[in-house]
């Protein structure tokens, strides 16, 4: 059923939240009603920073008093399940960021919890909302690349170096056991398979490069999904690549198909190169260079209001995230075992 407006309440104030609330304010037919967070000082301060008309350190009682029709979770993988108990029990709707739980057992728990409680629950990944792979994959649908058979994007943030790595921005990137697939590359096993589909096997050979942090920083990661189409993560975050912002783009893309290649760089821009030409052409479209990655976040929250306004179909259901979840326990586990790992035999 659709709204004409939306009641939400946002929970956590951590930095990258600032980006949800930024987005939920700039569009109309949201109310945020309330800001939650563990320290009521930092609660109360965004409260007044965006206008938000109650504040408080429990979520429970702050969903309580509001009623709205959603929650957005926007804190740690730790805190998910809780926040998800509580809302279930109140029968409102969840956004949860990613990572989705600290595990795939915990996330599916939480699906098992929203369905009981017939509540919609709905993950909060966004890179799929960057402009640029929303307009790749409009050229990969029309079919001008032909066949495609091999596609690679080459992670290179350059925020990874030496012993003050993350501590500006995220300083618990640090001490995350699992950080490089768990924390990003989830994001680019999400946009591959948006854009490519369902892999069939994967391979992956992860390595830590920089001694001061306790997960691994960078690693190769190979999705076979079958018909010939092959696809490479190739991520370090110790490197950089050519951009004016490196958290614009977080690397570089190419897409090689029997009929031609398309190319994103640094800059987000795209290039087209027909087969057998020598000169690539740059493909025009819209986009905001603003706040990160390209306003994906308030795309993503845009998606989500469309849906609840004009019912139109989600893309982000926390039940369909699980496949990402699990494609993640598989590249962990191929990079533990050196070997490729058969995504048929993941159980559901």
């Amino acid at each position: 059923m659709s709204k004409q407006s939306l009641k939400v309440v946002c929970s956590g104030t951590g930095y990258f939240s600032q980006f949800h609330y930024d987005a939920w304010s700039r569009l109309s037919n949201v109310n945020i009603v309330g800001v939650c967070n563990r320290t009521k000082k930092a609660a109360d301060e965004f409260a007044e920073k965006y206008a938000i008309p109650h504040s408080c350190d429990n979520l429970e009682s702050l969903l309580m008093l509001t009623k709205p029709d959603l929650v957005d979770i926007i804190t740690p993988p730790a805190t998910h399940l809780t926040a998800v108990k509580i809302a279930a029990r109140l029968g409102i709707d969840v956004i949860c960021q990613k990572p989705f739980g600290e595990t795939l057992e915990v996330a599916k728990q939480m699906v098992k919890i929203a369905e009981e409680a017939g509540i919609k629950l709905i993950v909060h990944e966004n890179f799929r909302f960057m402009p640029w792979y929303r307009k790749i994959k409009q050229v990969l649908d029309s079919g001008s690349l032909g066949d495609v058979l091999n596609a690679e994007f080459r992670l290179r943030t350059g925020d990874g170096q030496g012993p003050e790595a993350y501590l500006s921005r995220q300083p618990y990137f640090q001490h995350m056991p699992k950080f490089l697939v768990h924390e990003t590359a989830i994001h680019f096993i999400d946009t591959f398979r948006y854009l490519f589909g369902e892999p069939k096997s994967v391979y992956a050979d992860l390595r830590r490069c920089n001694d001061n942090i306790q997960g691994e920083d960078a690693g190769i990661i190979l999705f076979d999904f079958g018909n010939n189409m092959r696809a490479i993560f190739d991520g370090n975050r110790l490197l950089d690549h050519a951009t004016t912002n490196p958290r614009r783009t977080m690397g570089e893309m190419k897409i090689s198909g029997t009929k031609g290649e398309l190319s994103l760089d640094g800059e987000a821009r795209i290039w087209l190169r027909g087969f057998t030409e020598h000169k690539a052409s740059e493909l025009a479209y819209q986009w905001n260079d603003q706040n990160f990655g390209g306003d994906c976040v308030f795309n993503t929250i845009e998606h989500i209001l469309q849906h609840y306004l004009t019912a139109q179909p989600i893309e982000n259901t926390g039940k369909e995230y699980l496949a990402n979840i699990r494609l993640e326990e598989a590249v962990y586990q191929s990079s533990f075992e050196a070997r490729k790992i058969p995504l048929q035999s993941q159980t559901t």
